[in-house]
């Protein structure tokens, strides 16, 4: 089995302001002699709207090379959270993109053109729990991480080909545990071509999916707006949260994880 890699920031800010980050790609490949021959033409396709397939800048880009690659994931930030002495979950700010595009839920596309049938794996893992980058002994114990909503698109000749995803919850309890978000090996010819995983949707998606996003508004209650996109309206996503338990200890700041996106290859 080989894999490859891509290691993205995952931010709350509780209290604070600050901006998030993505640790560049990185590609790690098990094993020794392999020798990869592509079997079906790359249209080496640019990163697409997940809601409308058409090509889209959603910003900064983290991504892996070859036939079988991670063609973007996403960065995942859940702004300034009010601290809380209760149960409280935190939805992710959903997925942007420069110009005059609607947002849409938090995606990962993944391109597979290796010409062969043994499938592939999308899969996530967390290496820590979140923590303060100045006092990394102040961590959020307890706090989970969920993805929901899950489902896919594509413009590939047969979409019944899609990779299988989730229809319950992805609760992600375990730091350093590695868990499937899409699986293309339960089915021949599953997830050739280029796919979207998605997770959630606007009102506006002509998919059949239920509408996960909603304005982020501030204190006074006016939407927020994200520079780094010419000042567009900042969505919330509730396909994806972090849940965090009244009684672990915050204090004000931002807290951060890093979470590893693997694209495995089988077998």
């Amino acid at each position: 089995m080989k894999y490859k890699l891509i290691n993205t920031a995952l931010v709350l800010l509780l209290g604070s302001c600050s901006f998030s980050q993505v640790y560049w790609a990185q590609e790690s490949k098990l094993g020794t002699g392999d020798i990869e021959f592509s079997g079906k033409e790359d249209p080496n396709l640019k990163i697409r709207h997940p809601e409308t397939l058409e090509d889209a800048d959603p910003g900064v880009i983290a991504s892996t090379i070859g036939a079988l690659r991670i063609d973007f994931a996403p960065q995942l930030s859940f702004d300034i959270g009010d601290i809380s002495k209760k149960d409280a979950k935190y939805l992710v700010n959903a997925q942007l993109y420069k110009g005059e595009m609607k947002p849409s839920g938090n995606f990962v596309q993944v391109s597979d053109y290796r010409g062969s049938t043994t499938g592939w794996k999308l899969q996530v893992r967390q290496e820590n729990q979140f923590q303060k980058s100045d006092r990394p002994e102040n961590q959020l114990n307890g706090a989970v991480l969920s993805f929901d909503k899950a489902w896919t698109n594509t413009s590939a000749e047969n979409p019944s080909d899609a990779p299988l995803v989730s229809k319950e919850i992805v609760q992600m309890n375990n730091i350093g545990d590695t868990y499937t978000l899409a699986d293309a090996t339960v089915k021949h010819s599953a997830g050739a071509g280029t796919w979207n995983i998605v997770f959630g949707a606007s009102k506006d998606n002509i998919n059949d999916q239920d509408a996960t996003l909603s304005p982020r508004l501030n204190k006074n209650g006016k939407v927020m707006t994200d520079p780094d996109f010419n000042n567009q309206e900042v969505y919330m996503n509730s396909a994806i949260n972090l849940s965090i338990p009244g009684e672990t200890k915050k204090v004000p700041g931002t807290y951060s994880t890093v979470l590893t996106w693997i694209i495995a290859e089988l077998p």
